[in-house]
């Protein structure tokens, strides 16, 4: 299926040592890593009781270092209500209005009413929710002890997008999506979307995670996938897993054409994403090769480029021994040529929902100085063999200025971005192809599942959920930890599906779910 190019027209960021997008690259190009502890109070547990001791690693974590964002000050311009809020709906409605300001449509009222807003969030606690639990918990104890929490933080997982579009004035609204690693690239997707059918003449695709870190540590410590070094080293000889970190991001997209017409900053063109889902593999946390290739190969023919047409790849490679090596046979697979890779992780850490927004952010800032960036690496990795190149300096970009971007979450979604400077599509003239028709099944089947409280108000309540094996084909290991909320979620979509034939590789599925506060105990 051919791909409409759609012309990026601003972008902000904000990250570990980088509020602007220019300050993002001076660190990548000076190639600084700007890992440290946990800011001062972030945890709201002492260090003893939240690091792991070697007899002991269960709800604690074994370090906490991590990419944190420094610094930041919000613009009350943008309203009393946001101030009062998590600053995870400040970062997002802040870095949206950046983007704007960048793009030169800020407040324009004319497009706004066909203007929208895709943003990647993580449907984790954030810190405002855990402080609003917290407070619930402790009823009347939780004055005594100075906590208050924000009621409207408990809704910290679709709310920042919603609050950010009415802040802005955007007339098509906002919604937010998780996917995991893969979010930002999925929101994007999204948004490009609604530009090429028609019901969008403009829309910001962002990603944010400002997830409540001490969830995040002690999670990836429990999954085996904190580095237990604290260092986060992509295609590094002694890399041992991920570091957490945080930051947001977004891109101001417009169809190329209209982009010229309006005479837009014309920054890069996205010439295709590629989307694709592991889909029954060994678990929900294994990576998989298929899946991986097959959305760089989406992307490639949504594109009608050639392997050989892309020159650099900012990968995915987040420091875990099994998910870089799976990355670069993936890769090896699709791009049998040599070439230049990277990964921004080795600067600032995994920003988990926002990690490919950053890399994104990157890889325009190199399009335009026309430099292959470097990624800090001391000791390769023998998986790299002989076919890609992790660049220890920066390299003037000779050829073609055109990259690709991949993203990969948990769960097994996959994908994988083109993008390229906007002189290597001054000559294209895109001619529109019939798009295919798809069948859609709309499920209307609700569960509610909390404690006794939330049951006694409950009007359709499930007191038991069948799951034919047969059917799921699911790991045993995963079925057994899942919650009732996603087994419930199963069984509804495998009631409206049943006795159908779905098209393997065009068949998607989109769940509408929160956050559920008690998570956060």
């Amino acid at each position: 299926m051919r791909f409409e190019p759609i012309a990026i027209v601003g972008r902000s960021c904000l990250f570990p040592g980088a509020s602007d997008p220019q300050a993002l690259f001076s660190l990548v190009r000076e190639k600084r890593v700007l890992l440290s502890d946990a800011p001062a109070g972030r945890w709201r547990l002492s260090t003893e009781h939240a690091l792991a001791r070697a007899d002991d690693t269960h709800d604690r974590a074994w370090h906490a270092r991590g990419g944190y964002v420094d610094g930041f000050v919000f613009d009350r311009a943008l309203g009393d209500e946001l101030a009062a809020l998590d600053p995870l709906a400040q970062w997002v409605a802040q870095s949206a209005r950046d983007a704007m300001r960048d793009a030169r449509c800020e407040g324009d009222a004319h497009t706004g009413a066909r203007t929208g807003l895709v943003l990647g969030n993580l449907s984790l606690p954030s810190s405002g929710l855990s402080a609003f639990a917290e407070s619930v918990w402790l009823g009347e104890h939780a004055a005594a002890l100075g906590l208050r929490g924000e009621a409207r933080d408990r809704f910290m997982s679709g709310l920042p997008a919603q609050l950010a579009a009415r802040t802005l004035g955007l007339g098509l609204g906002g919604f937010a999506l998780d996917a995991a690693c893969a979010s930002s690239l999925y929101a994007i997707e999204a948004a490009c979307r609604a530009l090429q059918s028609g019901r969008a003449d403009r829309m910001l695709a962002g990603a944010v995670n400002r997830a409540d870190d001490l969830f995040l540590h002690v999670g990836f410590t429990a999954l085996g996938a904190l580095s237990p070094s604290g260092q986060s080293r992509p295609f590094h000889a002694d890399a041992d897993g991920l570091v957490p970190a945080e930051g947001c991001g977004f891109v101001v997209l417009e169809r190329l054409e209209d982009a010229r017409r309006n005479g837009r900053p014309i920054l890069g063109v996205i010439r295709g994403v590629g989307l694709a889902n592991d889909g029954r593999g060994r678990g929900i946390l294994a990576p998989s090769e298929r899946g991986q290739a097959l959305s760089m190969r989406r992307a490639l023919e949504q594109a009608a480029l050639r392997p050989e047409d892309v020159r650099y790849v900012e990968c995915h490679a987040t420091g875990t021994t099994v998910g870089d090596a799976t990355e670069l046979r993936s890769m090896a697979e699709v791009y049998p040529q040599s070439m230049p890779i990277g990964s921004l992780k080795a600067n600032l850490g995994h920003a988990v929902t926002a990690a490919g927004m950053a890399g994104l952010v990157k890889l325009l800032e190199a399009l335009g100085h026309g430099v292959l960036p470097p990624t800090p690496l001391e000791r390769a990795s023998a998986a790299l063999g002989d076919r890609f190149e992790v660049l220890a300096h920066e390299r003037a970009w000779d050829g073609p200025r055109r990259a690709a971007l991949s993203a990969f979450g948990f769960g097994g979604n996959d994908a994988h971005l083109i993008v390229e400077a906007p002189e290597e599509s001054a000559s294209r003239v895109f001619v529109p192809a019939p798009v295919p028709s798809d069948e859609v099944v709309v499920v209307a089947r609700a569960y509610r599942v909390g404690d006794a409280d939330t049951l006694r108000a409950t009007s359709a309540q499930a007191s038991a959920v069948t799951l034919p094996l047969a059917e799921t084909r699911f790991p045993p290991n995963d079925l057994r930890k899942a919650s009732a909320q996603q087994t419930m979620l199963l069984s509804a979509a495998l009631d409206a599906t049943r006795g159908l034939e779905l098209p393997r590789e065009r068949t998607g599925v989109f769940v509408g779910y929160g956050c559920d506060p008690e998570i956060a105990r």
